[in-house]
């Protein structure tokens, strides 16, 4: 919440000073249960203003925004004008929730009518149909709020400032459900806070093996049903320990849903294990490559979207541009098909993160070089070796950490990420920054024992004639 607050601090400082201000336009990004509709609440409660939030998700009728015109049957003022009437203020602390789910049709583009909405510059004479006076919006503090930035109008997502809301560590959903979750959970349940005693190390167990998300709704379900089942002992007057224990917590609800990431080890030549993004927090996976006899023929199997299947291409193009800098024989490369595969095969990958996680596997299986222990890596690759920085490092070195991983390897560009994570989460871990392929063979991939790494495909002479 660092950003957000010094946001808050800017224009507090700034409304002490001037005593008037254009209100800025904030836009929350984040994953869902992240809090970004609290924030709002509670940007209003440290601003001492009213709150008023308005759902945008589904809206396709402009009408809603800048209301009718008269000659209608059932005409109104749009929502904006009616939040503000029912404020009772004109500078409320205004939350437009789910922005990047307005829609449009042939009753207009709502999203173009909020334009007029957020633009300082305008919004000082906003005209609503129905009203048909020009109103100032520009003393309200508009927090708009999103899951991705990707699908909010360009025009739109220019008038705002984008602040980042990352999904939370193990530690912090630890405070939250200390804080906020269990005593909030007590109190709509009806019990007192002796009734239960959930202990930092079963929160920890509750959120790695019943929960997998970087917000915290699952997890405040999670408690829910725990405090539901000590309810449910208190009112049928059975005896039962409040402290609860790990079995307590597989006896209300049941086996873990969930596994934990753990690292497998590499012990074989060919599997690297990469870092991966997703909608619920960071993950690691695993890249196999092995090799077969044939006629230099490539398979990619585990489910691939264009973008992993194009950083597989570039990194064979790599190898065979580069055979003789990375001690690969060509005839290894012609004469023995490749099968890359990503598990688990149901589960849809993609995403600009695994091409060097692919190129390390590749030169691992056609060098028979295997790779460090306890090390992962990501980042993107170019047809020169150059590679390339990526988003989602803070998750991805959250579950890299999970896993017990201990060296990591990225890009020189995304240095500056790493330094935005609190060094309390990343003691432990050594970072390797890189800026070219050569340097990830070199950190990543063991000495082989035999000089020539073609001796080991070709194992006798008539395998050579």
């Amino acid at each position: 919440m660092e950003k957000v607050k010094k946001r808050i601090i800017e224009y507090l400082s700034v409304l002490k000073l001037k005593h008037n201000m254009k209100a800025p336009i904030l836009c929350l990004v984040g994953p869902p249960g992240v809090g970004k509709t609290s924030l709002g609440k509670s940007i209003a409660k440290a601003l001492g203003r009213k709150y008023v939030r308005m759902a945008l998700g589904g809206m396709r009728d402009e009408a809603e925004i800048r209301g009718h015109r008269k000659t209608y049957i059932g005409a109104m003022p749009g929502k904006i004008i009616q939040s503000i009437k029912k404020a009772g203020t004109s500078n409320p602390v205004f939350v437009l929730d789910e922005i990047d789910k307005v829609g449009n049709d042939h009753r207009g583009d709502p999203s173009s009518a909020l334009l007029e909405v957020l633009d300082p510059e305008q919004n000082n004479a906003f005209s609503d149909h129905f009203v048909e006076l020009d109103y100032d919006l520009s003393n309200i503090m508009f927090i708009a709020t999103a899951n991705s930035l990707s699908s909010i109008q360009p025009a739109l997502l220019d008038r705002m400032e984008i602040i980042e809301v990352n999904g939370y560590t193990i530690e912090e959903k630890t405070e939250i459900a200390k804080k906020h979750l269990i005593p909030k959970q007590k109190e709509q349940h009806g019990l007192k806070a002796k009734d239960i005693v959930l202990k930092p190390a079963i929160i920890e167990n509750i959120i790695e093996n019943y929960t997998r998300e970087s917000g915290v709704r699952a997890l405040e379900k999670t408690i829910g049903s725990l405090v539901r089942g000590a309810a449910t002992k208190i009112a049928m007057e059975v005896a039962y320990n409040p402290t609860f224990t790990p079995e307590d917590v597989v006896t209300t609800l049941g086996a873990p849903y969930y596994d934990k990431d753990f690292y497998e080890g590499n012990d074989v030549a060919g599997v690297i294990t990469g870092l991966a993004w997703t909608q619920v927090g960071g993950d690691i996976l695993f890249i196999e490559a092995s090799l077969s006899p044939g006629k230099g023929k490539m398979t990619l199997t585990g489910n691939l979207g264009d973008v992993m299947k194009e950083s597989a291409v570039i990194a064979m193009a790599y190898i065979r541009a580069h055979a003789h800098i990375l001690g690969i024989d060509y005839r290894v490369i012609d004469q023995w098909d490749l099968h890359i595969h990503v598990p688990a095969g149901a589960t849809p990958k993609d995403g600009p993160s695994a091409g060097i996680t692919m190129l390390s596997a590749l030169v691992s299986a056609f060098t028979q070089r295997q790779v460090k222990p306890k090390l992962a890596m990501t980042g993107e690759i170019t047809l020169r070796g150059k590679v390339l920085p990526v988003g989602g490092i803070k998750e991805k070195i959250l579950a890299a950490k999970r896993a017990n991983i201990k060296d990591i390897i990225l890009s020189k560009a995304n240095e500056k990420d790493i330094k935005e994570i609190n060094e309390d989460y990343i003691k432990d871990l050594n970072f390797h920054y890189v800026t070219n392929m050569l340097e990830v063979i070199d950190l990543a991939l063991l000495q082989n024992k035999v000089k020539n790494a073609v001796d080991i495909v070709y194992r006798d002479e008539s395998a050579k004639k």
